[in-house]
């Protein structure tokens, strides 16, 4: 067997016992002790793939960063490729974004999370021509927020929709004010 299909399941195999014990306990309650006891890793191979608990969250959270394609150029076209598709990927992954978005995992996921669709947003406004001054960081913050709410309202099981529907609530209730600031 290969080294890099070991690396793969060990990486996994800490990953997996730290969103069982987030949604478990909580982020903040779960310690690197309890993720490597769970994982069934020794101490030494846990610290050789992360530094900390909060590495092995971030290793997570970073996989989602798969969704952001380049924004078109050009005519302003769809806005927010990456909603549709991400929903898609939180809907084969509900148990992880649950223990990352949802009430029981950490500010600092939700935080890092928000800086990374973040950038996706401002590249796709300013791809479409956002160039009004000072207009392009609060309509970031507002698509981010309203994206972010609806997502973390669908893992915890508050809100029931379909991908498609949550993907249409979405977009029925940002793109008209974004796409008004745009140029025509």
């Amino acid at each position: 067997m290969s080294g890099d299909r070991r690396v793969r399941r060990t990486r996994r195999a800490v990953q997996e016992a730290l969103v069982s014990l987030i949604l478990e306990k909580g982020y903040d309650a779960v310690t690197a002790s309890d993720v490597i006891e769970r994982a069934d890793v020794g101490r030494s191979t846990f610290y050789a793939h992360f530094t900390d608990k909060q590495d092995v969250l971030f290793s997570q959270l970073d996989e989602l960063a798969f969704l952001h394609t380049p924004p078109p150029s050009g005519p302003v076209g769809e806005l927010f490729t990456f909603s549709r598709p991400m929903i898609e990927h939180v809907a084969q992954r509900r148990e992880l974004i649950k223990a990352l978005l949802g009430r029981r995992g950490g500010g600092v996921v939700v935080e890092r999370g928000e800086r990374l669709l973040a950038a996706i947003v401002a590249d796709e406004l300013r791809a479409a021509g956002l160039r009004t001054p000072g207009l392009l960081e609060p309509l970031v913050i507002c698509v981010v927020g309203a994206y972010l709410a609806l997502l973390r309202a669908w893992v915890d099981g508050d809100l029931q929709a379909t991908p498609a529907e949550l993907d249409a609530a979405f977009r029925a209730a940002v793109e008209p004010g974004v796409r008004a600031a745009l140029p025509s």
